[in-house]
């Protein structure tokens, strides 16, 4: 393979890329379709200025990448962070592109981000980024052509800054243009928990096949207790298991008798972060992860379980809330090992692209539906794709994560050759 140009240079985009290469090979992947998924359709870079609360001007890089579109409109999130780079979005695009073929949505798939850190910006300044930015990407996106979502560093009220710019650019209300917005304005109910509801409902489905008691002696340990990784904890409580470990940006926390969601809840809006929590011990995050446990959810960032880390496992499930959790080292070494079960980013995060669709329709159709329609439409959907991808797994004698990877770009490839190459 050519070596990547310095602006692709990014280990998620290089792990992803190596991911899609050994599924493409194990598919026999027609070799123009291969070269035409292994990069992205389109990539923009904008510099976004914005005026600090001093009155000051700052510029920060802003990126949109549309990897695929074969199936359907570009979807993807949009995240705030220090690390966001092409690298990075453009392999948080592809990945995108398989989980929504996989999952059969009519999508496909794209990311977009800002380099900062958002947690250091006032309302303020970060409404006035949020919207500068919009301005920058808006003849990219469109209801019809790319709708972005909330992301790391995102969340519902930037969707709305999001959608009212877009809409005060065009003279009238188009809700259709982002998803994750608050339900005032055109959002879905069930939208906010529908990542970390979904990774529940895998680790149900995972929970039948492997035969495994589901009470309260089943213990969890979750890395990051942001949107995701609390979605998952009250789902998880909710089912009867119990959560023995958290953690976020300040630390982690462990109690072996279960830790009290509402009380955890309670205390991160009075002091914003579990650090200090007086209902458990501090612990690392490398114990945490290392924890005894039934199932491990991380839910923070990529990359964090190294090979180190994977040798020191002791879960039984190993439930990817987070896009690429599992660096490529760690992955040989966990199915080498044989003795965890891992359901992939691309299968068990996909809860909230499938319930961002449903937003998408309702907002289109003017037409919105109840809470547990959704999510009963939802665990349809997403366990409907586990059995699918552990069934395909067991007989081309595969671990779910190849499995995953080659149902998704097995069904894009297929739609790129029945559309043909334009023009011809």
């Amino acid at each position: 393979m050519k070596k990547l140009t310095a602006e692709w240079d990014n280990p998620l985009f290089t792990q992803v890329q190596t991911q899609f290469e050994a599924a493409a090979q194990k598919l026999s992947l027609d070799d123009n379709i291969f070269y035409r998924l292994r990069v992205p359709d389109k990539a923009l870079m904008v510099s976004v200025p914005f005026r600090n609360d001093d009155g000051s001007i700052r510029v920060v890089p802003g990126y949109r990448v549309q990897h695929n579109d074969t199936l359907g409109p570009y979807k993807g999130g949009l995240r705030y962070h220090p690390n966001v780079n092409l690298g990075e979005v453009s392999a948080l695009a592809m990945l995108m592109t398989w989980k929504c073929a996989l999952v059969n949505l009519p999508l496909g798939g794209a990311k977009g981000g800002i380099q900062i850190d958002p947690s250091l910006l006032s309302r303020g300044e970060l409404q006035r980024m949020t919207r500068r930015y919009t301005a920058e990407i808006v003849n990219f996106i469109g209801p019809e052509v790319d709708i972005p979502a909330p992301d790391m560093g995102t969340n519902e009220q930037v969707m709305a800054w999001v959608m009212d710019t877009y809409s005060q650019l065009h003279g009238y209300a188009i809700p259709e243009i982002v998803t994750g917005k608050p339900v005032i304005i055109g959002g879905s109910l069930g939208r906010k928990e529908a990542t970390g509801r979904g990774v529940v409902y895998c680790i149900m489905e995972a929970i039948k096949t492997l035969n495994i008691n589901l009470d309260h002696k089943t213990r969890v340990v979750i890395q990051g207790f942001g949107n995701v990784g609390s979605a998952a904890a009250k789902k998880m409580i909710k089912s009867g298991t119990k959560v023995i470990a958290v953690s976020d940006v300040s630390g982690g926390i462990y109690n072996a008798d279960g830790l009290d969601y509402g009380n955890m809840r309670a205390y991160i809006e009075k002091n914003r972060t579990l650090e200090g929590y007086p209902e458990a011990d501090a612990i690392k995050n490398e114990e945490l992860l290392c924890l005894e446990c039934e199932v491990l959810i991380p839910a923070a960032t990529e990359d964090t379980i190294t090979a180190d880390i994977a040798r020191k496992l002791k879960c039984r499930i190993l439930a990817e809330a987070a896009n690429g959790p599992t660096s490529l080292e760690a992955d040989v070494i966990i199915q080498d090992r044989g003795d965890i079960y891992v359901i992939p980013d691309v299968l068990a995060n996909a809860g909230g692209v499938i319930v961002s669709y449903f937003e998408w329709v309702q907002d289109l159709q003017n037409l919105f539906w109840k809470e547990k329609e959704i999510n009963h439409r939802l665990w349809e959907i997403i366990s409907g794709a586990f059995q699918t991808v552990h069934e395909f797994s067991i007989d081309q004698k595969i671990d779910m994560r190849m499995g995953a990877l080659m149902l998704g770009i097995q069904k894009v490839s297929q739609a790129m050759l029945t559309r043909g190459f334009y023009p011809g």
